[in-house]
């Protein structure tokens, strides 16, 4: 059973590591290599090597409500959609809470980890770390990685015939923190994820002209969903999860190009994916589609060619002066304090048991945490894998034989059942899918069936409303005696901070027959479903 367990990194998965470790009575000790605990979260003026770096305006894209570790809610004055430097704030206090700061050394790289000699019976590991310029090693029972995968720019210059050749500035989506740089320039941002949609809206307040270069096209979503809730309180729930995994790929596929086009016609401002069946995660952008409309932000397609002050694009002769090009082109991820026999990246993913232990390893000793791309948050996500990894690891729970293992990686590379929304990107899960199945291995998913027996209420909104993450803890280890209450009143702290003016509502006799009317469609759908 292991006892003394190492973890690398304390970002968001780091904590969550420790935490649970603590939980289970271990001795964790994690190694920080900056100075601050956060991670991703910890905006900086200067890009750290070896740790991802965020721009100053960056804003959460999950709810306070569904990103939030599943026993520690926010504040509930903090805005449903949490900027960078309140988010550290939050993670400082569950540090805090739980103390768990008094585990980190901080200012401590991680720079080899092996497995001991005698690995096959004892499973232990040797970690050498430094510290202000002095190595030191030291035995642990069990390792924990926890350093995600933004920290490794992929800038594929050699796609970009004359890039050598341009005058102008050009540098990757990692480097950028603030708009000011961009006064009064001529952009050009590639790549049309999240950050370089971020930077060219950013950019189109200040700029003189602004191109978004994309191939594939995306999905554009704004935070403010239906009747102006959270988009992901209203996208993830136990309910439409399980409706989208019943129907085949195609239907819901035009169903989810539907909604996507009910906000704006995607095709009309030339984002449109080309590749509709394989899901793309949708980029979360309140503002692009005013900076389109408004000739702010001109939407291009690829690269193909850079000369000495312009570019010119696929299929457009023309060419356009260019001062500065931002690649926001992605990243990829190393485990370089690991040997390839231990962890081998291939392709953009690595072989991992339910993206955690590796297949091969004759003990089942070493976990990495929060490297998955579910439709979701990752901080619950990365809780969870903590929750179930930190049990196997202490030798609760038991990994299947190794072929059985190596089956359901293969499985996941090349296979799609052909319904439900298709996940065959790198590193993407299907969030609720994904973590229930963790749960169901340390019996710690929410018995529906028994709840709507015992809890009607708390059954009825677990399965028709936001899958936030309290639901993890009604039940099993680590059971939140305050889970209940959260989730019953999940809606009343998402509208706290948004109804900031009190308005008085007359009632209405038409409202009161609809909400009896829903009812009973509600509970003719509860029959259905539980038959």
């Amino acid at each position: 059973m292991a006892k003394r367990v190492a973890i690398v990194g304390a970002g968001v998965s780091g904590l969550a590591s420790i935490r649970c470790c603590l939980q289970e009575g271990l001795e964790p000790t994690c190694f920080e290599r900056s100075d601050d605990l956060g991670g991703l979260w910890r905006f900086t003026e200067h890009v750290e090597e070896g740790r991802a770096s965020l721009y100053k305006s960056v804003v959460s894209n999950s709810c306070k409500e569904m990103s939030c570790y599943s026993d520690f809610p926010f504040p509930e004055d903090y805005p449903n959609y949490v900027p960078n430097s309140l988010f550290l704030e939050y993670l400082k206090m569950y540090a805090n809470q739980f103390n768990l700061l008094e585990r980190i050394q901080f200012k401590t790289k991680v720079c080899k980890v092996t497995k001991c000699p005698d690995f096959i019976v004892t499973g232990q590991w040797e970690v050498v770390t430094q510290h202000e310029g002095k190595q030191q090693s030291a035995i642990f029972d069990a390792v924990m990685v926890c350093t995600g995968f933004l920290t490794n720019p992929y800038l594929p210059l050699d796609s970009f015939p004359g890039i050598n050749t341009f005058k102008g500035q050009y540098f990757h989506s990692r480097q950028y923190k603030h708009p000011d740089i961009f006064k009064d320039k001529r952009v050009l941002v590639i790549g049309m994820g999240n950050s370089g949609t971020d930077i060219a809206v950013e950019a189109s307040h200040l700029a003189k002209k602004v191109f978004l270069s994309t191939t594939g096209g995306a999905w554009v979503m704004s935070r403010v969903f239906d009747s102006g809730y959270p988009w992901d309180m209203v996208f993830m729930t136990r309910f439409q999860n399980m409706l989208r995994n019943s129907l085949p790929t195609p239907i819901v596929t035009w169903l989810m190009a539907r909604k996507m086009n009910s906000w704006f016609n995607h095709a009309n401002y030339g984002l449109i994916p080309e590749n509709r069946t394989q899901l793309r995660e949708p980029v979360l952008n309140d503002e692009l589609p005013g900076r389109i409309i408004t000739g702010k932000v001109l939407i291009k397609p690829s690269i193909k060619e850079v000369k000495e002050n312009s570019v010119i694009f696929n299929n457009t002769p023309k060419e356009e002066p260019i001062d500065i090009i931002v690649f926001a082109t992605g990243y990829t991820f190393a485990f370089p304090f690991l040997d390839e026999t231990v962890v081998k990246v291939e392709n953009g993913q690595a072989s991992l048991y339910k993206y955690i232990f590796p297949v091969h390893l004759p003990r089942p000793t070493l976990a990495v945490i929060g490297l998955i791309k579910p439709l979701g948050s990752i901080i619950p996500t990365g809780e969870t894998q903590a929750r179930w990894a930190v049990r196997v690891l202490k030798g609760i729970n038991k990994l299947p034989p190794r072929n059985v293992m190596i089956e359901e990686v293969n499985e996941r590379k090349e296979k799609h059942s052909g319904f439900g929304l298709c996940y065959c990107k790198a590193l993407q899960s299907d969030y609720i899918t994904y973590v229930d199945e963790l749960l169901t291995s340390i019996n710690a998913k929410p018995n529906l069936f028994s709840l709507l027996l015992t809890d009607p209420r708390l059954a009825l909104t677990i399965f028709f409303g936001p899958c936030t993450p309290y639901q993890f803890r009604l039940t099993g280890p680590g059971k939140w005696k305050g889970a209940r209450n959260a989730i019953l009143t999940q809606w009343d702290r998402t509208f706290k901070v948004t109804k900031t003016r009190i308005v008085q509502e007359s009632p209405s006799p038409f409202a009161s027959l609809l909400k009896l009317l829903s009812l009973l469609a509600l509970l003719l759908a509860i029959f259905l479903i539980f038959l």
